[in-house]
């Protein structure tokens, strides 16, 4: 696929990938290419290899067989046989197909961790990857079978395959077999040599690809959480008080003082705020009071699930080891926990965004809340209201319960007792990511609720950014005069969301009106 001449480039190995870098190069913002210097230290990395293979020492995975194998010696003319036979033997996943872009994603991160020099892979076997992600020949990979240890063998093999001439891929929006593709377009598959099929399939990218899109997803629910809780905020009338810097300086979480921080933000200058300050309301619901410890705690375990991302897919996670001819080893870099943990946090920290917003739903619906009518509806009865959109949003939120049970409290031994405790990460990662799908939905009903309420506070108006995001919102979905088919507001509510719109605008607006709104002296919640 030809690139624009003012893409912007990545060198593999070289510079340190992020979070954002990553989903360019996935998206074709960027390209990734080799310099001399990484195809030096692959080369020297693939010369230790065939040394090692042609003076008969013994290193696991090169001579050896793999895993309660290790201990078969494997003769010099079968070295590169066993490559192949790792991937087809380990090519066992099951269920439906990843997403393509999570599929490219594997490839990146792949290709990224082969370039750091200690894997043993010859410089044409990276190129082959290489050319897949920039001519979007995508592997088709199973999402089930991997317990998240010895890498994420299933998917990878299934990722690597082609290389070999075999397996599935997307080409040109079809799923054709590889070995089609390459007699199509007159190539031949890759010659793989000893060692070169294990370091393919050791390696945690299945997790964090996945992670990747999940660490973007969670951010933007979270961004949308803050703006959305405000507007409900204003249209329950509640106070600013719990917002104050100095009652946050007393617990500073660095995500509680960034949520009460753009909530001043959102409600600055706000008349709706104005006009019940001398009011005898002491307190309001958890739900409101306290958006900034519950959004705050949800933003720290995202953050730390970011800083985990981050060192992982900078490292070299394969097994073994290649650092010199003297010096091969077989750790367990190829092992999930590091990251299995802050995934099944970060799934549990979607869940009580959920949880929290459903709570709002439900709170702005009761008749206790001065100037909106029962339901948010002035005329019910013969009208339900907005009573059954709070059935969704607890159905999804007893739903992304059962989903918090951390699947990094598992462990099944594998590989006849040799790979004896596992992360089950890449379970995680899975569950994880549906939790943050059922939390948009969720987002999106209290959108529409927080709305509607709002709209009854007219003539006064809120904050310029509050005004903003509203006016966003009625451009999509209207007002609800009476009962409709609300599935359909939900779906526009959904995709406004997914569509990243409002924060966008509101960016610019806070820019443009030298609001501090965002985190940018320090970047702690940014990904890119």
């Amino acid at each position: 696929m030809q690139k624009d001449k003012s893409t912007k480039e990545f060198r593999y190995g070289e510079e340190e990938l992020t979070i954002g870098r990553a989903l360019n190069l996935a998206r074709g913002v960027e390209k990734g290419i080799l310099t001399s210097k990484v195809r030096s230290n692959v080369q020297k990395s693939r010369d230790v290899v065939e040394q090692i293979v042609h003076k008969k020492k013994i290193v696991y995975g090169i001579n050896t067989g793999f895993g309660p194998l290790c201990t078969t010696l494997i003769g010099e003319e079968d070295t590169k046989k066993l490559q192949y036979n790792l991937l087809m033997s380990h090519s066992v996943g099951v269920g439906n197909l990843l997403d393509k872009e999570i599929a490219k994603l594997m490839m990146i991160l792949k290709v990224h961790a082969l370039c750091k020099g200690y894997s043993g892979i010859a410089v044409e076997t990276v190129e082959r990857i290489m050319w897949h992600i920039e001519n979007e020949v995508i592997p088709c990979v199973p999402e089930q079978g991997s317990v998240g240890a010895s890498g994420d063998l299933a998917p990878l093999s299934h990722l690597f395959l082609p290389l070999i001439g075999m397996g599935k891929v997307w080409f040109h929006d079809e799923i054709k077999p590889m070995t089609e593709v390459l007699e199509l377009l007159g190539m031949q598959p890759v010659d793989l040599g000893p060692k070169e099929g294990l370091a393919l399939i050791n390696g945690t990218q299945f997790m964090s690809a996945h992670a990747i899109i999940l660490l973007e997803k969670f951010q933007n629910c979270l961004d949308h959480a803050d703006i959305i809780a405000a507007i409900d905020h204003e249209a329950m009338m509640g106070s600013v008080k719990c917002f104050d810097e100095e009652l946050h300086s007393l617990r500073p979480y660095s995500g509680s003082v960034y949520v009460a921080k753009r909530m001043r933000a959102l409600l600055h200058h706000s008349q709706i705020v104005t006009s019940h300050k001398n009011c005898h309301r002491v307190q309001d619901p958890y739900s409101l009071r306290c958006i900034p410890q519950v959004h705050g705690a949800s933003r720290n375990a995202w953050l730390h699930l970011k800083e985990s991302i981050l060192i992982e897919i900078n490292s070299v996670t394969d097994n073994p080891i290649i650092f010199s001819e003297d010096k091969t080893i077989s750790g367990g870099h190829f092992h999930g926990q590091p990251i299995a943990m802050p995934i099944d946090y970060a799934g549990l920290a979607a869940a009580e965004l959920g949880n929290i917003a459903d709570r709002r739903v439900y709170l702005s619906m009761m008749e206790s809340v001065p100037g909106l009518p029962k339901l948010l509806m002035s005329h019910t009865g013969l009208n339900s209201g907005f009573m059954i959109l709070q059935y969704t949003t607890a159905s999804l939120v007893s739903e992304n319960k059962t989903q918090c049970f951390p699947a990094s409290a598992d462990s099944i031994p594998t590989s006849l007792g040799q790979e004896d405790h596992v992360s089950m990460g890449s379970i995680g990662v899975r569950k994880s990511l549906r939790i943050v799908e059922n939390l948009e939905k969720i987002l999106a009903i209290e959108m529409l609720t927080a709305a509607q309420g709002f709209d009854f506070r007219k003539p006064l108006k809120s904050g310029i950014l509050l005004e903003e995001a509203h006016k966003l919102i009625r451009e999509q979905i209207t007002f609800a005069d009476t009962d409709r088919i609300f599935s359909d507001d939900i779906e526009k509510a959904i995709a406004l969301i997914q569509s990243k719109e409002i924060i966008k605008q509101l960016n610019q607006t806070a820019k443009n009106h030298h609001i501090d709104f965002k985190n940018e002296e320090h970047e702690l919640f940014g990904i890119y």
